[in-house]
């Protein structure tokens, strides 16, 4: 599968900030929550913040929104 760009420079914008918020915040919790923490459930909130992160500011790059292409119209 291609990925065509789906996405304008309005899009390309917010998801590139959302990218960047959501990787900070991962980073934020990696440090502030899940070293403090004995427990497993710290960990994979903030490795999801990361990943997630990761593939929203891919997406700003590539413009290409994996939501779009599944046919789901979305605002920006």
């Amino acid at each position: 599968m291609a990925l065509t760009c789906n996405i304008d420079a309005r899009g390309k914008r917010f998801r590139l900030i959302v990218g960047v918020l959501l990787l900070a915040a991962g980073m934020a919790l990696m440090f502030f929550w899940a070293w403090a923490a004995a427990t497993p459930l710290p960990w994979i909130v903030a490795v999801c913040c990361v990943v997630g992160g990761v593939f929203v500011v891919f997406e700003a790059r590539a413009g290409w929104c994996a939501i779009r292409a599944m046919g789901i119209r979305t605002p920006l």
